[in-house]
C-alpha cells in the first residue's frame, strides 16, 4: 500500500471517529461543547504530529544527506487531500443515520470548506512533525559520529581490488 494511502485512511478515519464521538458527546453534555471540540482538535493534531515525526526520523536515519531524503511533502499533501475529502464524504453519509448528529452539513460544505480544514489539519502538522523528526535524527547522528548507521550492514565483505 502506498504510504500516503495508509496515512489518508488512518487519519481520515480518526477524523470521522472524533467527529462522531463529538456529536454523541454534544447531545449528552451540550454546555461543554467548546472543551470537547478543543480536545478532539488536540487529539487529531497530536496524532498527525507523531506520525510526521516518525516519518522524518526514519527518513533522516535512512538518508544522512538532506538532498537524498524522500519527498515527504508530496506524501503528506496527498494524504491530506484524500483524508480530508474522504472524511467529509463519510461524515456526510453518516449524518443520514438516525442518532448521528454530525452537524447536518450539506455535501457541498463537507467536500469544500470542511475538507479544506481537515486537509490543513493533516498537512501542516504532518510537515512540522517531519521537520522536527529530521532535525532531531540529524542532531543525534552528529552527536554520535562513531555509532554505526542502522541502514549499513556490518557483514559486508570488502570489495576486491
Amino acid at each position: 500500500m502506498n504510504a500516503w494511502v495508509l496515512r489518508a485512511v488512518g487519519l481520515g478515519a480518526l477524523t470521522v471517529v472524533l467527529r462522531t464521538l463529538l456529536g454523541f458527546a454534544m447531545v449528552q453534555w451540550p454546555t461543554n461543547g467548546s472543551y470537547m471540540r478543543i480536545f478532539c482538535l488536540i487529539v487529531l493534531v497530536a496524532a498527525v504530529l507523531a506520525w510526521g515525526f516518525l516519518d522524518g526520523r526514519a527518513d533522516r536515519r535512512k538518508n544522512a544527506e538532506p538532498e537524498n531524503g524522500a519527498d515527504l511533502t508530496m506524501v503528506w499533501l496527498k494524504a491530506g487531500l484524500a483524508g480530508g475529502l474522504g472524511a467529509g464524504l463519510v461524515a456526510w453519509l453518516l449524518d443520514f443515520l438516525p442518532k448521528f448528529d454530525l452537524g447536518d452539513n450539506g455535501l457541498l460544505f463537507e467536500i469544500t470548506s470542511g475538507a479544506s480544514f481537515i486537509i490543513l489539519l493533516i498537512f501542516i502538522p504532518g510537515m512540522i512533525g517531519v521537520t522536527i523528526g529530521r532535525f532531531l535524527a540529524g542532531r543525534e547522528r552528529k552527536n554520535n559520529p562513531g555509532k554505526p548507521d542502522e541502514s549499513v550492514s556490518l557483514n559486508k565483505e570488502p570489495a576486491a581490488v
